[in-house]
């Protein structure tokens, strides 16, 4: 028997997940940490909080086990965060998080002066506010004596596999989100790196995600009781480790997530970018690409309607009088945050529309439940527009718990919808790339055959799907009719 651990690091905590080879959890520990709010807008996280969490979790983790049998650690990672370390590896500076809105002045230098298209060309993605380059930008601009005393540049997972190692690693797929990755090329941008004045040299050694990339240091395999040959395997971005968990590793294999925000994570064989930049493009941790659209709210929408506009948190009880599916006249626009997929719009807001006297609350819940899932169709719909067949997706995230929600979007999108069997989120990516790097698997895809299982398929009713189409037709001239508006 061997155990494998996956240490996915979010926003609020990390999540440290053990399980034998077969995917079998054998425990699982949470960690919170505290988040940092020093301006209106700004989301910073200290380092050294997240280290103390994942040691704390480690010891919790694995106390009782037969801490012989472990033989690899991998990770999924919240993306984007700006770690920097000094000439002595000291952190310079509170990480500036995926979350972090400061970056807007430099988002419109590199996507304006620069050029969307230069940057597409560059890294095949444009420029977002939450993304890495920005930062660095800002940190030069705003902070120019930490950005002089730069040694080192790293993403947050990162940070716990270099204190782990000794190796300043990355992977491809949670490199892509920096904006410094010649994503085609698999390799860091010697353009993006002169606009952001920094040397290649700060930058850390690229692995695929089920890459060794060392072993724990005597001294931290002493403090953790584990053997100082366990391996440490490069790991993913959260959202690449969690379409490993759900087996979204074959070309057109899609997944879908329900969560506070939203995905659409379309797995594929040969690299992509779409002409408007809607869905990123990124390396995806199985070895090959993935196109990805991101809804900033998806689950959060229905979480705002019911708990901050009704005032209740009951889920179940609010879909209840819920019965006609296709029939609905009013619509919701999920932008209640900004948009990124497909729109790259922050200004973009929520709103209900088509409603008349007759509507009841159950209306605008059953609305905004189609809303988030014709916002997710968009992204699908990019894709599709590639020339990637698409007709089925696996459903992760709190959303996929309801089967109304499950329902309508079989409907919209016109496709099966599969839940899971088991869902541990970048979790089991992470004990799954271990389990590959460490050769218990020859690859992620044998990893997803025996370790990922299904569980219910909802089907679409063709009577329902067809009323949906003519619905979705009328829902995507929406934003397009109000995007003016928004910026007044």
């Amino acid at each position: 028997m061997s155990y494998y651990i996956g240490i996915d690091l979010g926003t609020s905590s990390v999540k440290m997940l053990m399980a034998d080879e077969n995917g079998n959890a054998v425990k699982s520990v949470t960690k919170e940490y505290p988040l940092y709010f020093p301006q209106d807008g700004w989301s910073e996280q200290k380092p050294e909080d997240w280290w103390r969490a994942v040691k704390e979790g480690m010891a919790e983790l694995t106390d009782g086990s037969d801490k012989s049998l472990i033989k690899g650690i991998s990770f999924g990672g919240q993306m984007h965060g700006l770690v920097i370390l000094d000439e002595n590896d000291d952190v310079i500076r509170p990480a500036i998080l995926w979350n972090d809105g400061r970056t807007q002045g430099e988002v419109d230098y590199l996507n304006g002066e620069i050029g969307k298209d230069k940057l597409s060309e560059y890294t095949a993605n444009i420029a977002f506010a939450g993304f890495t380059a920005p930062k660095i930008l800002w940190l030069q601009k705003n902070e120019p004596e930490n950005f002089k005393r730069i040694k080192k540049i790293m993403l947050p997972k990162d940070y716990i596999a270099y204190m782990l190692t000794g190796v300043h690693s990355t992977d491809y797929s949670d490199a892509s989100g920096m904006l410094l990755l010649d994503v085609k090329n698999k390799c860091w941008s010697k353009e993006m790196l002169d606009i952001c004045g920094i040397d290649e040299s700060v930058m850390p050694k690229l692995f695929e995600s089920y890459e060794v990339t060392g072993t724990l240091k005597e001294e931290i395999a002493a403090e953790l009781s584990l053997s100082g040959d366990t391996k440490v395997i490069a790991g993913a971005g959260d959202n690449a480790a969690a379409a490993i968990g759900t087996g979204t590793v074959k070309h057109g294999q899609c997944n879908i997530s329900l969560g506070t925000s939203g995905t659409v994570f379309i797995s594929q064989d040969t690299f992509s970018v779409d002409d408007k930049n809607a869905l990123h493009s990124f390396a995806h941790a199985n070895g090959k690409y993935h196109l990805m659209g991101c809804m900033l709210s998806a689950a959060s929408c229905n979480k705002w309607w019911l708990e901050e506009i009704l005032n209740t948190k009951d889920y179940a009880g609010s879909q209840s009088d819920i019965k006609e599916l296709g029939e609905n006249n009013v619509f919701f626009l999920p932008y209640l945050m900004g948009e990124r997929s497909p729109h790259n719009d922050p200004d973009a807001r929520g709103a209900f529309i088509g409603m008349s006297m007759d509507n009841t609350q159950a209306d605008m819940t059953q609305a905004v439940l189609e809303g988030v899932a014709f916002g997710h169709r968009d992204s699908v719909e990019v894709a599709r527009a590639q020339g990637i067949t698409i007709n089925r997706s696996t459903i992760c995230g709190g959303g996929a718990k309801s089967p109304l929600w499950c329902n309508i979007v079989a409907n919209i999108m016109n496709m099966e919808i599969v839940t899971l069997e088991k869902e541990e989120g970048p979790a089991m990516g992470g004990v799954m790339l271990a389990a590959v790097g460490c050769g218990e698997y020859k690859d992620v895809y044998e990893a997803a055959e025996k370790l990922v299982k299904t569980s219910k398929t909802y089907s679409p009713d063709p009577v329902i799907a067809a009323k949906y189409e003519k619905k979705y037709e009328k829902f995507k001239r929406f934003y397009p009719a109000l995007k003016d508006i928004f910026k007044m």
